[in-house]
């Protein structure tokens, strides 16, 4: 569809940098890799709507998320909205199978900018439902993504095949990618098909210009110091973690290490890392190794918790940690994780109990009352030293709005506190409501001084809390324990007359899970313990009295029958702007609504992020008449600044990578290259016998493929070798390659679901009823190990002597061959191998009828399909039958009613039916005497 793109647009393109990267994509295709918290998703949001203004363009957004989806389509309605384009039409979502096929091609006609799954789209591509010609242009978010084998560089190799006119444009974030392997930026250009990246880090000189030149943001760095028990207890951490990667050295010599590093190990994806490193051979890795690699993990999360969780919630989680450690009863300790037997473990758990409380609380104490404390403990409740922190940057935010008002500006005085997640976010709001709540008896603590904000009241509420879960945590544990011993300790006759084992019983079991009758009385907590009825009132009696109505509260309980909602304006009323405060948690670009939205005065930022640093310094430069005072928080000497340090850095290291490799790169894409002009050549038949003659088939390959089978990445590298792919929906088999070969594809994953749920045996079933060569393909993954070990053990339990209780895997596929004798198994270690093979099968033979192949399993009345309603089981009998060929055995099923009646036929009738030579041949073998050929011995 052609288009005015010159027509005019007004922009929300404020700084110099952001109009720059947008006259760039007007002109020319690129790939633009901007720094985070640049204003992104602002950049294509412009971009759209000068497309969207101009009308008759038909645009696809590929890889956009949903939040993103939302973002885009809220502003491209506020453009048009302050544009009054009549042509603008917005963002189109078509992310559902449930649309119809109808519709959607109704949707393409009409144009627009339409988002669309990658799965829709290359299914509409390939089937002729979209043509790749009538698109003006493809934006692609999250380029980082569109690796060799995904489906967005499926997509856009056909649309550059058909369509040379239409611009393409990436974008990304996230540099990091870009710089793995040889080559990256240059292999991920060619999988965009594009020419030109373009580069915006935040050193950028346009970049710098715009963001330092105007007025900045004030900026207020506070290191808040860690607490002793917190430093000791991060460094107990860090001593685990460092044991655990010496263990990992030490057991896998061979393997590049460079990155197995204490500093890398507070990155993110340190433990997916080592994984990846690891999956080739990690079916040769021992216990020990891989039990380690789930401790990286798990130590890692100790480490956020630590600084995110207050005392409380921090000792419970380490309390449930230590419990899941535990061998079971009866067992040794030979397979508990070893950083668990070092001294920094030790040390670890014993400071967290003695930041929440000292002393011993014991069975006894744990059975008093449960609204008072045990008065054998004394309680410490160590507060995060964040929280005071906090409360002087409101109590100064307060003064300073009071003292220094500016009327000039347009910002409102709200305060903006930004956090990691929601759970740092509920822990804020709890202190914010209570930190002037003063515990009963702790009225009069500070009456000769001003009163200061504290978390005691909130703290002493978890600690109770605590204290009623430790009860019913140390009930289960016990319960659990006696059940046990009990199945240990059982007879072998009751072992074997119940067949569970050393299970506990079922409803201990229930009461575990939470899923006991209604009867029991017992619920669940939010950590996941069982409360009985007599606890949870209590429970909630004790919270109860601590929370004191307020007037209103009461008098909304004695009225609650009548509410007329009259003189609704004595009741209620907006909030002001100048005295909200607002806790959010970062989102990422939906960070800059949050702060166009709230306009905030003040910014306090309770945990790092470079990102939302960057979007003040955007929001901060693109409204000049407004004031932020930002207030940046973090843990001085603490893994939460190196984690921040560390990606900040990774972030600048990946773009000077990014610009010496754009140096040095020499790349040309030539379009015309992606015609398939060879396929004249691939469909000659080269498999020359007896003096035959080179013959060119009409057709070019071609291969029906399962539209469910565009999840992997088999369809879009068999169309990479020029083979013509066929979405429809099947109902037998995955691929059809011949009129005679279908193919069932499965990952050993999907194997090993569809044995144990039997799915597998009624596709092979469908497979042997319709085609004459059924086909099993089991793909690896070409990143792992090409062997079944490492699935052995998630397929075959064992019990306690070491015996496995059920097939494993491999002698699954035994039986399942004895069971279909004609079905063949294809092993492949990855995809390109599989798109080999089928290169090399449909050689020489007829290309597949997709009509056909759709009708196969729907159709009972087909001809050819009579077999259908015959036993699997017969129809092998008689192909064993001397003579008897596929045809042969089609009419004796026709004309014979069971093999009884096949036996006690007479010769003349056999060859009435199948032909003399044949019949008499059955014939003979039926009637034959089994004593012919035996020579009895005389007495």
């Amino acid at each position: 569809m052609p288009s005015d793109e010159k027509a005019p647009v007004k922009l929300s393109l404020p700084l110099e940098f952001q109009q720059d990267i947008f006259k760039e994509l007007r002109e020319e295709d690129e790939l633009i890799l901007i720094a985070r918290g640049l204003g992104l998703l602002r950049i294509v949001t412009n971009l759209l709507h000068s497309y969207d203004h101009a009308g008759n363009n038909l645009i696809l957004l590929l890889g956009a998320e949903e939040r993103e989806n939302v973002w885009i389509g809220e502003a491209l309605a506020e453009h048009a909205a302050v544009s009054m384009s009549s042509k603008a039409k917005g963002l189109s979502l078509v992310n559902t199978d449930l649309m119809s096929v109808g519709t959607r091609e109704k949707m393409y006609a009409q144009g627009g900018i339409f988002s669309i799954t990658s799965r829709i789209l290359i299914v509409d591509f390939l089937s002729g439902l979209l043509n790749p010609e009538t698109v003006t242009g493809i934006v692609v978010l999250h380029a980082e993504k569109v690796v060799a084998t995904s489906l967005e560089a499926f997509i856009i190799r056909i649309y550059r095949q058909k369509n040379k006119a239409g611009f393409l444009k990436a974008f990304s974030d996230t540099p990091e990618p870009f710089t793995t392997g040889f080559a990256p930026l240059a292999n991920m250009m060619k999988n965009l098909f594009l020419a030109k990246p373009a580069l915006y880090p935040r050193y950028h000189v346009t970049v710098a210009k715009s963001l330092e030149g105007r007025k900045k943001a004030e900026v207020i760095e506070l290191e808040v110091p860690m607490t002793d028990a917190m430093r000791d207890i991060q460094n107990a951490v860090l001593e685990c973690v460092e044991a655990s990667i010496s263990e990992l050295r030490k057991g896998n010599v061979g393997i590049e290490m460079e990155d197995w590093t204490l500093d890398s190990a507070l990155h993110r994806n340190f433990d997916i890392i080592i994984r990846r490193q690891l999956d080739p051979v990690w079916h040769r890795t021992s216990f020990k190794t891989r039990q380690v690699v789930r401790d990286l993990s798990l130590l890692r999360t100790i480490l956020h918790a630590l600084l995110a969780y207050d005392a409380v919630d921090f000792n419970k989680y380490l309390d449930t940690v230590l419990a899941a450690s535990q061998p079971p009863p009866g067992t040794n300790k030979q397979n508990q994780s070893p950083w668990l037997f070092l001294d920094a473990a030790d040390t670890m758990f014993t400071t967290a109990r003695r930041r929440v409380y000292e002393g011993k609380v014991s069975n006894a104490d744990l059975a008093n009352d449960p609204k008072t404390v045990p008065d054998s403990l004394k309680p410490v409740l160590e507060e995060l030293p964040k929280w005071n922190q906090l409360a002087e940057i409101l109590q100064e935010v307060e003064q300073d709005a009071y003292l220094n008002p500016i009327p000039q500006d347009s910002s409102n005085g709200s305060i903006l506190i930004m956090c990691a997640d929601q759970g740092t976010c509920r822990q804020l709001r709890e202190y914010l409501q209570t930190m002037w709540v003063k515990p009963e008896g702790h009225e009069k603590d500070e009456e000769d001084g001003e009163p200061e904000p504290s978390g005691k009241f909130m703290m002493r509420r978890k600690l109770r809390n605590y204290l009623n879960w430790k009860r019913d945590f140390s009930r289960v544990s016990a319960a659990l324990f006696t059940e046990n011993q009990k199945a240990i300790n059982g007879s072998t006759d009751q072992k074997v007359q119940s067949g569970r084992g050393n299970k506990a019983p079922p409803n201990k079991r229930r009461r575990i899970r939470g899923g006991g009758a209604a009867g029991s009385g017992s619920s669940r907590t939010e950590m996941g313990a069982v409360r009985t009825a007599g606890d949870r009132d209590a429970h909630i009696a004790s919270l109860m009295a601590e929370l004191q109505p307020t007037e209103i509260e009461a008098m909304q309980k004695a009225e609650i029958g009548l509410d007329p909602l009259d003189d609704m304006e004595d009741y209620y009323s907006l909030f002001d702007m100048n005295e909200l405060i607002v806790v959010h948690p970062y989102e990422g670009d939906l960070d800059e609504h949050v702060l166009e939205e709230t306009k905030p005065r003040y910014v306090i930022m309770y945990e790092p992020d470079a990102a939302f640093i960057r979007r003040i310094e955007v929001y901060r430069s693109s409204h000049t008449d407004r004031t932020v005072k930002v207030f940046f928080m973090y843990y001085g000497g603490s893994v939460e600044e190196q984690r921040y340090l560390s990606a900040v850095r990774r972030e600048k290291d990946a773009f000077t990578r990014l610009v010496r490799e754009r140096g040095n790169m020499a790349m040309k894409i030539d379009h015309s290259n992606l015609d398939p002009q060879e396929s004249f050549l691939r469909t000659i038949n080269t498999r020359i016998a007896g003096g035959g003659r080179l013959a060119a088939t009409e057709q070019p390959p071609r291969v029906v493929v399962d539209v469910r089978e565009f999840r992997s990445s088999l369809p879009s590298l068999l169309h990479g070798r020029a083979i013509v792919v066929v979405p429809c929906m099947l109902t037998v088999g995955d691929y059809v390659l011949t009129p005679h070969i279908c193919v069932e594809r499965k990952s050993v994953r999907d194997l090993i679901g569809s044995f144990a749920n039997g799915r597998l045996y009624n596709q092979v079933e469908s497979m042997m009823e319709h085609y004459k060569h059924p086909m099993l393909l089991i793909e690896f993954d070409q990143n792992k190990s090409f062997t079944l070990e490492p699935f052995s053990d998630l397929s075959a339990p064992t019990t306690a002597s070491g015996l496995a209780v059920a097939p494993d895997l491999q002698s699954k596929i035994v039986m399942l061959t004895l069971a279909f004798p004609r079905l063949k198994i294809i092993w492949s270690s990855s995809p390109y191998q599989t798109a080999e093979i089928f290169n090399e099968l449909k050689k020489s033979q007829d290309e597949p009828d997709p009509l056909k192949a759709v009708q196969l399993g729907l159709d009972p009345e087909m001809q050819g399909d009579e077999l259908r309603s015959f036993n699997q089981v017969t129809q092998d009998m008689l192909r064993t039958l001397p003579g008897a060929s596929e045809k042969i055995v089609t009419q004796l099923m026709l004309e014979v009613e069971n093999i009884l009646d096949l036996a006690n036929m007479e010769e003349k009738d056999i060859c009435r039916v199948i032909g003399t030579d044949v019949g008499r041949r059955i014939y003979r073998f039926f009637n034959k005497s089994l004593y012919d050929d035996v020579s009895i011995p005389t007495l």
